[in-house]
């Protein structure tokens, strides 16, 4: 293939973040150039056919949608939607002898409260309501400032006129999550229901210092405005081909099996040099963005990279096909119960004993898990013949899994993590989930389980990290950076166009959108609108 030798801005990466920043910089006029090292588009949004002989394609690596503005979609023009799942949640339990459900609902709230009501009591009910009423306040506030330059914490505090808006910001901002969760709410399963959102991809507790679990949980939680997580028609491999169509309508080269081995920052232009069909090959680039963690971005620099603790993945993920859904001891409709999220194990006490556990070394003795299914919302990813059959995928997302536990004999603690997750699901079926497993042609289960160290080798992943490194606030800590978008580094006209950029983090686009509107500043020129 031949090559420009100049390019007005190369992008390192392919993942759904560099295929946005890609697609506005070429319907920009630039001439832009995408190098991506594996031979697909989309890293960690990808969606594959995983089991042999299974005409299923799962997204392997990332699961739901909130965070995707729809100002991005139609900016692209992308042909991609995600469907509403009327049942939220279905959290089993089990008091006085009795197996039950706690199932929410995202269509009827009245539903929810009778829920909640009988599990926990009217108090409870009231608290929680009030817990939603401060997400949503902060929600309504931060979630357009996503697409805007960076302010400063102390405008945003100097911003916050309403009453509900300043509590909200003392609740997840100013003090550790697990305070206002338990001055809100008395029930252990509800009490855990809500802190789940705080530890998804990360390893921490409701009162860490650090905060990180109210970023996480922030980031769960305003989506839209809402928080209301979505599945993609298609699976995440259908937002990657309409991102890939919108950059080569406009224009960009989007290379595969191209990894890329340095930047070497320079005056006028920077240059680019990667391996292509067995070849070195340099380019220059008058821009640079880079897709990709710390430590990729620190080695492609050639500077030294230290991960910080906070920066440590924490991660099981499950992939499954199933012949059929189980059966629930709680006697809900599994049509039900897996149409939202079910969770495992997530009560507050048992997430307090498995972080507790997992913080001493130990793989936890029932790991806290959620599960949803694609297909019950969305089929179109299996083929005619398994939708005819009543096939299903099942996405188990595994939590206090921290990148830790897997450094010495991964091969063993694999086994063992998978084992415990499927017998913690068993706990709550009326059948044993091995007995639903489709096999795939070779005669194995369909059935997968990814690891921190997993996603660092295909991934590149720090440490196994979803978010690259530790999850940001959303406005910017040091004052010299408000006005700025979170995507800048210290080598000018190289950015940092993916998770690890501020304000970065899960099936977003913001930091490609953020990394685009950064470079039209620079140049003067309005940002390209592609409505289709």
């Amino acid at each position: 293939m031949r090559f420009q030798t100049h390019y007005d801005a190369v992008i390192v990466g392919a993942g759904h973040n560099g295929l946005v920043a890609a697609s506005y910089l070429a319907h920009a006029g630039l001439s832009v150039l995408v190098l991506e090292r594996d031979d697909h588009l989309g890293g960690a949004t990808s969606s594959a056919a995983i089991f042999p002989g299974m005409d299923a394609r799962l997204s392997r690596y990332s699961y739901l949608v909130s965070l995707l503005p729809e100002a991005i979609v139609t900016d692209l023009g992308l042909r991609f939607s995600a469907r509403r799942r009327a049942i939220a949640s279905c959290t089993p339990f089990e008091r006085g002898g009795a197996t039950g459900a706690l199932l929410l609902s995202n269509v009827d709230e009245d539903r929810s409260r009778v829920a909640v009501e009988a599990l926990a009591g009217a108090d409870d009910w009231r608290g929680y309501q009030s817990l939603l009423e401060l997400e949503r306040a902060l929600a309504a506030r931060v979630w357009p400032s996503l697409l805007q330059p960076l302010r400063s914490r102390a405008q945003w505090q100097a911003s916050l006129a309403a009453p509900l808006e300043r509590a909200a910001w003392d609740a997840f901002v100013a003090r550790p999550l697990g305070e206002v969760i338990e001055r809100h709410l008395r029930d252990d399963l509800l009490r855990g229901l809500v802190f789940t959102d705080a530890k998804i991809g990360i390893f921490t507790h409701p009162h860490d210092a650090t905060l990180l679990q109210n970023r996480c949980f922030i980031y769960h939680t305003i989506g839209n405005g809402t928080g209301e997580w979505r599945v993609p028609v298609g699976g995440m491999g259908a937002l990657v081909d309409e991102l890939a169509a919108s950059g080569r309508r406009g224009g960009a080269t989007l290379l595969t099996a191209a990894p890329v081995d340095a930047i070497h920052p320079g005056t006028p232009h920077h240059s680019v040099s990667f391996q292509h069909e067995g070849q070195e090959q340099i380019v220059a680039a008058t821009r640079v963005l880079v897709n990709a963690g710390p430590q990729v971005f620190a080695r492609l620099l050639g500077q030294p990279y230290t991960p910080a603790p906070t920066d440590e993945g924490s991660v099981g993920k499950v992939n499954m096909l199933l012949r059929r859904l189980p059966r629930l001891k709680a006697g809900v409709d599994p049509r039900e119960a897996f149409a939202g999220t079910l969770h495992i194990d997530e009560s507050y006490e048992q997430m307090r004993a498995s972080y507790q556990q997992a913080a001493a070394g130990e793989l936890p003795a029932r790991p806290p898990a959620e599960i949803y299914c694609h297909t019950l919302t969305d089929d179109s990813i299996l083929g005619p013949d398994l939708r005819a059959s009543g096939y299903h995928t099942l996405t188990l997302f595994g939590l206090d899994a921290p990148y830790r536990l897997f450094e010495r004999d991964a091969s063993t603690a694999r086994a063992e993590l998978l084992r415990r997750y499927l017998r913690g699901l068993d706990h709550w079926l009326a059948e044993p989930i091995a007995d639903c497993l489709a096999v795939d042609a070779n005669g194995t289960p369909c059935v997968e389980i990814k690891l921190p160290q997993d996603l660092e080798r295909d991934l590149a992943l720090n440490r196994g990290n979803i978010f690259h490194s530790a999850l940001s606030w959303f406005f910017a800590d040091d004052a010299a950076a408000s006005g700025g978008w979170g995507v800048e580094t210290a080598h000018e006209r190289v950015y940092l166009c993916g998770a690890a950029a501020v304000r970065g983090g899960a099936v977003s686009g913001i930091p490609g959108h953020n990394a685009a509107r950064c470079i039209f500043e620079e140049l003067r020129i309005p940002t390209p609108m592609h409505s289709a």
